[in-house]
């Protein structure tokens, strides 16, 4: 025994580091038992190999960008905090009023670099939605997505949804990013919502991990929703009583704000059923004049609120762990900050699905490798021209 041992660690460091295969076991066939046997595709093996606690880490940011008006310089407060330990498995972003062309999908590339790649991006007029995973994670999982319109009338698609399905070894995901009707109409929102768990036509090609549900809500035939974006829920009492509220308002409690929320009410009362919120201990996201901490000063004088949310629900009870929910104040770019959730979802080992077979956007990834290598270049040669001013002077 000792002797096999030896042999398969001289194997393991003379040919590669995967361990190695004798031909006794391939010929012979898990087959003959359970597809989810010893060595299936996306079986109990392959699991434990790479998630052995069975846990994948998510990242989900919703940001309303409010259109063109210039995107951050830098974008690593938003996506990679100092105050987190570690990145995740899987980033999900998702915008409203954003950039319509390619240049965030890009600057996102730019910005997690190269252990990760974007598995997926879905558009719906100004809504986007981008899935970034880790290059070693790719060969496990399987995307598609769906939109729905909520504005018929709009020539440019402004309100409506985004969803994609996600199906990861044996666990299948549905994200949805949304923006609904704005202003004080708070029953146009709930048809909104209404419309969008009934006319998102997902899942398509993938299975659905729970057939025999006849409802026709979309977030019941998957295994772990999570939905987030501009949801337009404002609290209920006018500017000066917030404000009020805000300035009196000392650390993390926002209970004397989240009384008048609009959206935890009707959570309790007609929408979002089964869904959960990880408590609020940040500030209303909405709406600040842009570049600074001051809540709209315009004519218009808005009530600060919490439009932009992220709620999750699962199918098996305390399947999704809540790490961090908070908002990314460092954004300032636009009248809304960025909603930040960090997230830890159960995986249980898959069966027989179709696989997206490492499918990625190369063209993205190389070009967001390429601006990240020039600026750190031109970094470096500020550096050192820094480094000369400062030697010559002395």
């Amino acid at each position: 025994m000792g002797s096999d041992s030896a042999s398969v660690s001289s194997m393991r460091s003379n040919y590669s580091v995967l361990s190695p295969i004798k031909p006794k076991d391939v010929r012979n066939s898990f087959l003959e038992g359970s597809v989810l046997g010893n060595g299936a595709l996306l079986g109990a093996e392959e699991l434990e190999r790479y998630f052995p606690e069975r846990r994948l880490g998510i990242y989900i940011s919703t940001w309303n960008m409010q259109g063109e008006k210039g995107l951050p310089v830098n974008l690593d407060d938003l996506l990679l905090p100092t105050d987190s330990q570690f990145v995740q498995d899987l980033y999900v972003i998702g915008v409203q009023e954003g950039c319509p062309d390619r240049e965030w999908e890009t600057r996102l590339q730019e910005t997690l670099g190269p252990y990760y790649v974007m598995l997926y991006a879905a558009a719906h007029g100004v809504l986007y939605l981008s899935i970034f995973v880790r290059r070693d994670l790719i060969w496990f999982c399987s995307v598609e997505h769906a939109t729905v319109t909520t504005r018929i009338i709009s020539q440019i698609k402004t309100k409506g949804a985004v969803g994609v399905g996600f199906t990861f070894f044996g666990t299948s995901f549905l994200f949805i990013t949304s923006h609904f009707t704005g202003d004080s109409k708070v029953y146009e929102r709930i048809l909104d919502y209404n419309k969008i768990i009934e006319a998102l036509a997902l899942p398509k090609g993938l299975p659905d991990t729970n057939p025999y549900r006849s409802t026709p809500d979309v977030t019941t035939r998957f295994d772990q929703v999570f939905w987030f974006g501009d949801f337009n829920f404002r609290l209920s009492k006018n500017r000066e009583e917030v404000q009020d509220i805000i300035n009196r308002t000392t650390g993390k409690d926002m209970g004397s704000l989240l009384e008048h929320d609009q959206l935890s009410k009707e959570i309790k009362d007609s929408i979002f059923k089964g869904f959960q919120e990880a408590p609020i201990h940040f500030l209303p996201t909405y709406k600040f004049d842009i570049g600074c901490d001051t809540y709209d000063t315009s004519s218009k004088l808005r009530t600060p609120s919490y439009t932009d949310r992220i709620l999750f629900r699962s199918r098996q009870s305390h399947d999704i762990r809540v790490i961090k929910y908070t908002s990314c104040t460092n954004i300032k770019t636009s009248d809304h900050r960025p909603v930040i959730g960090v997230f830890q979802a159960k995986l249980r080992p898959g069966r027989d699905i179709p696989l997206g077979a490492g499918l990625f956007d190369r063209s993205l990834y190389l070009e967001g490798i390429r601006r990240r290598i020039t600026r750190e270049l031109k970094r470096r040669e500020v550096m050192k021209n820094q480094s000369s001013s400062i030697c010559s002077i002395s």
